[in-house]
């Protein structure tokens, strides 16, 4: 495993690079709060299996920065995915298999919808992982506007200023619920718990939860990609889509299936919560080569 930095787009990438440079190209994306720890032990075994795989820190995380301090520091859905062009690019990889959950989940079906040409197979975690800000303020059966909490919490300012003063605490506080049956050790949290020391952080995370409710506004340099993502467009690459069986956060999105037009699979890893490659990392190096073959 090799630890890099690269200039692309509007970011200098910190990342992690696993397997041979000629190996097939996999890009596995994390999501919050967490970092490129969630692939320690999946990314290896994708390597072994002659991938070369890349696990970027997104932005506002670990040692990944913006180049410019003019730069938003948005966290909306269409730079996540831009993000993820733009390394692609500066990488000098045509195409490639992405894997990612909650927010790299979320940049990989925006690669996915996009420039499908890009994508080899997609693996996602909570299926159609696409915001519907038009319909985002419709209401939720009561167990999950409570799982929402933080959402909430970060849209006012005590919520901002709670998440600036008590990063761990919160952060924490959302590992153990939202994977109840995952028994994660002090060392392992901590490991990950670095990456949101970045001096951004608070600020992407922030607009995110905001910017998805229609709150405040997106970056204007990728407003032409949030309008597209507006229409819902389906997915066509092949696709994976993966549930956690021990979620604490969502139910079960077995019902994106109908956004999927291309070869699909949808599984369910048991004993998985909402951090899945980490928690399930032989369920996941399988679905990834899974998709692989989906893809001929």
């Amino acid at each position: 495993m090799q630890e890099r930095i690269i200039d692309a787009g509007v970011l200098n990438v910190a990342y992690r690079e696993y397997g041979p440079a000629a190996g097939w190209p996999v890009i596995l994306c994390h999501g919050f709060p967490y970092d490129v720890e969630a692939y320690a032990e999946a990314a290896p075994m994708l390597a072994a299996e002659g991938a070369r795989v890349i696990v970027p820190y997104l932005r506002g995380y670990g040692p990944t920065r913006f180049l410019s301090a003019a730069t938003p520091r948005s966290g909306e859905q269409a730079v996540l995915g831009n993000d993820l062009r733009c390394l692609m690019d500066a990488l000098g990889i045509e195409r490639a298999v992405l894997g990612g959950y909650d927010w790299g989940g979320r940049a990989c079906c925006v690669v996915s919808i996009l420039w499908p040409e890009r994508v080899t197979a997609l693996v996602s975690g909570n299926s159609y992982n696409i915001h519907d800000v038009a319909r985002a303020m419709e209401p939720a059966p009561a167990r999950l506007e409570a799982a929402f909490w933080y959402q909430y919490y970060f849209n006012l300012e005590r919520g901002r200023r709670g998440l600036e003063a008590n990063r761990r605490d919160i952060t924490r506080h959302l590992w153990e619920h939202w994977s109840p049956a995952w028994a994660f050790d002090d060392a392992t949290f901590e490991k990950t718990a670095a990456s949101f020391d970045n001096p951004d952080f608070v600020d992407v995370v922030i607009h995110s939860y905001r910017v998805r409710y229609g709150l405040v506004e997106g970056d204007p340099a990728v407003a032409e990609i949030e309008d597209v993502l507006a229409k819902q467009p389906d997915i066509t690459v092949p696709a994976i889509t993966i549930d956690g069986g021990a979620s604490g956060l969502f139910d079960s999105t077995a019902r994106h299936a109908k956004k999927f037009t291309g070869p699909h699979e949808h599984r369910r890893f048991e004993s998985a919560g909402h951090n899945l490659p980490q928690e399930s990392p032989d369920e996941w190096v399988r679905a990834v080569l899974n998709a692989k073959a989906l893809a001929g």
